[in-house]
C-alpha cells in the first residue's frame, strides 16, 4: 500500500541530501526537480547493460531495450489513465509537445478566421507556437484573462469561448503565480462548440492526479524533468482517433510505413510522430519516476505540500513589504515581491544564505506586463522539502530584507 514516509523520501534524492548537508534550500521545484536514486540507476543501468537502439533489431540487447522503452509508454499510459497506449507520445518535453500539436493538427485543420483560446497564465511555450501560426495562417487568438482575484468566471468562459472558437490551449496551474483554471468548465464550453482542447500540465502533474478520461481533455502534455524524471523527455497524450488524422511534423526512420523513390506511407500513432533515435534513457528514467511515484501516497504528498505552502505565505507575511503574487491556496508556488527591493537582488541575498529559487518573469511576460511588474521571486515546493526548510527561507528573506 503506498504511504507517505517524508524521512524515507528525503533519503530517496541524494541531491537534496547533499544539499541538506551543507545548510542550503532548494526551493526552485517548479523549474526542475531533483531525481530520486531509482531514476538514477535506471537511466545509469541502460547505459551499463543494456544500451541498444530500440524497435526492429534481431539481437538481444535491442529486445531488452525495447522492452523497457515500451513499458515506460504502459506506464504513462497508467498515470494519465489513458484509454490507450498509444495515444501516449514522446517528445523532449511539453514545449516540443505543445509545438507537435500546433503543427500538426493546427496547421491541418485551422483556417484563416478561426479562433484560438488561450489564458493570460501561459508560459511563453503556449503562447508563441500559437503566435507563428497566426503568421501563417490567419487564425485570431482570444484569451481568458483573470480578474482582481485570479479567478475566471463562467461569464468570461462563455463570451471568449464561442462559435468561431476550434482549439482551446490553457494551462493546468500558471508556473508564474501557482493559479488554477477552472479546467472542468473550460473543456465543458469548448467542447460545446465542439472545440478541441489541450491542457499544459507541466506544473500540475506532479501537485494533483490526472485522469485524462475524467478530464475529458483532447490532448495533455508534461515534462518529465517536472516530476523527478531526468531532462530532455516528456510526452503528448492525446485521443488516439484525433492523432490518426493528424499528419507527422518530422520525417525520417521509425515514423515510416514504406518509403520509396516516388513517395512514403506513414506509421499508426505514436510512431508516426518519434522520427529518429529517441532518448531511450530519458524514457527509462521517466517510467522508473512514474514507478517510484506510485509507491508514494500521493493525496498525502499532495495535503503535506500545501501544509508547506500555507506555512511559508504565513511567515513571510511577517516580512516588511511583502506581497503575495496569485490567489490559489491549492498550489505548490509561492510568487511574491517586496516592496522597495529589486527581485534579482533579494534573489541574490537569499542565494548567499543557502536558498535556491527561481527570480524573473518566468516566461510569462504577457502576464507580468499585465501585473504591472517586472517579475516576481518564485519559492516552490516538493514533496521531500521540510518545514524547516520553509522557516529557513522565510528568515533569510526576512533578514535580506531588513540587515542587508
Amino acid at each position: 500500500m503506498p504511504i507517505f514516509d517524508l524521512s524515507h523520501i528525503r533519503q530517496s534524492f541524494p541531491l537534496i541530501e547533499q544539499e541538506a548537508r551543507s545548510g542550503r534550500v532548494y526551493l526552485d521545484n517548479a523549474a526542475t526537480t531533483q531525481k530520486p536514486e531509482v531514476v538514477i540507476k535506471a537511466v545509469e543501468a541502460f547505459y551499463h547493460s543494456s544500451n541498444a537502439n530500440v524497435h526492429r533489431a534481431a539481437h538481444h540487447l535491442s529486445t531488452e531495450a525495447t522492452l523497457r522503452y515500451e513499458a515506460a509508454r504502459d506506464s504513462v499510459k497508467n498515470f494519465l489513465n489513458a484509454q490507450h497506449r498509444e495515444e501516449i507520445v514522446w517528445t523532449s518535453g511539453a514545449t516540443e509537445a505543445i509545438n507537435l500539436v500546433v503543427q500538426t493538427y493546427g496547421r491541418r485543420f485551422l483556417q484563416e478566421g478561426d479562433e484560438v483560446v488561450l489564458s493570460l497564465l501561459e508560459h511563453h511555450s503556449n503562447i508563441v507556437p500559437w503566435q507563428l501560426l497566426v503568421q501563417e495562417k490567419g487564425i485570431k487568438l482570444r484569451f481568458l484573462e483573470p480578474d482582481d482575484e485570479g479567478r475566471v468566471s463562467i461569464d468570461q468562459i462563455r463570451s471568449v469561448i464561442g462559435d468561431r472558437t476550434k482549439f482551446v490551449s490553457v494551462t493546468q496551474m500558471a508556473n508564474a503565480t501557482g493559479d488554477i483554471l477552472p479546467l472542468k468548465d473550460i473543456i465543458e464550453r469548448a467542447h460545446e462548440v465542439s472545440a478541441r482542447v489541450l491542457i499544459d500540465g507541466s506544473q500540475g502533474i506532479a501537485h494533483e492526479s490526472v485522469d485524462v478520461q475524467a478530464l475529458n481533455c483532447d490532448f495533455y502534455v508534461f515534462s518529465g524533468h517536472k516530476i523527478y524524471a531526468p531532462t530532455g523527455i516528456g510526452a503528448l497524450y492525446g485521443r488516439y482517433e484525433l492523432l490518426e488524422i493528424m499528419p507527422p511534423w518530422k520525417g525520417g526512420g521509425e515514423m515510416i510505413d514504406r518509403v520509396s523513390l516516388h513517395g512514403t506511407t506513414f506509421a499508426l500513432p505514436p510512431l508516426r510522430f518519434e522520427a529518429g533515435t529517441p532518448n531511450i534513457a530519458g524514457v527509462i528514467g521517466l517510467g522508473a519516476a512514474i514507478e517510484w511515484l506510485a509507491t508514494i501516497d500521493r493525496t498525502s504528498a499532495f495535503e503535506y505540500e500545501r501544509h508547506l505552502r500555507r506555512t511559508m505565505v504565513s511567515l513571510c507575511q511577517e516580512v516588511p513589504g511583502f506581497r503575495l503574487i496569485g490567489h490559489n491556496e491549492d498550489t505548490s508556488i509561492l510568487s511574491f515581491i517586496v516592496e522597495g527591493s529589486h527581485p534579482q537582488d533579494l534573489g541574490t541575498l537569499l542565494d548567499m544564505q543557502g536558498v535556491a529559487l527561481r527570480v524573473g518573469h518566468h516566461c510569462a511576460m504577457p502576464l507580468m506586463e499585465s501585473l504591472k511588474l517586472n517579475g516576481t521571486l518564485r519559492a516552490s515546493i516538493a514533496l521531500y522539502n521540510t518545514t524547516d526548510e520553509v522557516v529557513h527561507f522565510a528568515s533569510a528573506l526576512k533578514k535580506a530584507v531588513t540587515e542587508f
